[in-house]
């Protein structure tokens, strides 16, 4: 492998496979260790029914204190600030400190803010992020604003159900009618510099086309995908993970802007192809995510 130059594996944050678990089902919690996945969203929000809000906290707050995840990103989904559960989320997301606090059906800049606000001012570390859900028309329409809402900001993820309930667009294989809103939350995020997770594919059951669906999500610049079930972690990181030509590439171009002659210039041909040093940075970005997942792997 040959040796980075400026990119340390250890800053990268892998986030091909996004597992969704409700934080009400203590037999799901329980499963959590020992997946493959690279992070995991403990869900307070849809997949909880508002009697037992209170019950799915208490899971989390033993869960982090008993037996917490090791070597992935926790995520906590807590319900939006203007329900009667949202506060006591954020007094769970205070107390546990997990890795991320993913704000529901995002439409405005101070939604962020707000979350933003209540992190700093109870002392939250600087590295508790927000990752923000674009689920509505009019959350689509901000995205550009809400991208550039606040530092903590690292990630948007895309929630489909909700988006297709609100506009009347059909469940199609292709999501031909999304992919315009689909790119626009991309285009949204890649401008500030965030990352950006696709949607969940529901029927966990149809591996064929959840893989065209992850091809799909790739080839669009999605940074991972959303998952409902265990089953999905497989082919999502297998997506979502560096395509091996592309390595053996990197790795070239790495090679060749290391040879005495090409340190100090900007453009080299390598092969008969022009090579700038943008696509350097690249190359290195790409082994850094390789070396990452290799040692992600050794650690359980």
């Amino acid at each position: 492998m040959i040796a980075l130059t400026d990119i340390n594996s250890a800053s990268v944050r892998l986030r091909r496979s996004i597992l969704s678990v409700p934080a009400g089902n203590t037999r799901a919690l329980e499963k959590v260790h020992g997946l493959g996945c690279d992070a995991v969203i403990f869900d307070l929000e849809d997949s909880v029914a508002p009697e037992m809000k209170a019950e799915a906290r208490n899971n989390l707050r033993r869960l982090f204190k008993e037996s917490p995840l090791r070597n992935r990103e926790t995520v906590i989904r807590i319900n939006p600030l203007d329900t009667p559960f949202g506060r006591a989320d954020m007094d769970l997301v205070i107390k546990i400190s997990p890795d991320v606090v993913l704000v529901p059906k995002v439409e405005r800049v101070s939604e962020v803010q707000a979350v933003a606000d209540i992190l700093s001012e109870a002392g939250a570390p600087d590295d508790l992020a927000i990752w923000a859900m674009i689920e509505t028309p009019k959350g689509v329409l901000n995205a550009a604003l809400i991208a550039g809402a606040d530092e903590r900001l690292g990630c948007f993820v895309v929630g489909l159900n909700d988006l297709r309930k609100e506009t009347d667009v059909l469940p199609q294989p292709g999501r031909a009618y999304l992919v315009p809103w689909l790119m626009q939350i991309v285009l949204a995020g890649r401008a500030q510099g965030i990352d950006v997770v696709d949607s969940v594919f529901n029927d966990f059951r149809d591996a064929e086309a959840f893989d065209a669906e992850c091809a799909q999500g790739r080839a669009m610049g999605f940074s991972g995908k959303m998952l409902i079930h265990p089953a999905q972690i497989e082919p999502a990181n297998r997506h979502f993970g560096p395509d091996p030509r592309a390595v053996e590439e990197a790795e070239a171009i790495i090679a060749a802007f290391a040879e005495p002659e090409a340190r100090h210039l900007n453009v080299i041909n390598l092969d008969g192809k022009m090579v700038e040093r943008l696509h350097l940075v690249e190359a290195e970005k790409l082994v850094a995510r390789v070396r990452a997942i290799a040692e992600r792997k050794k650690t359980p």
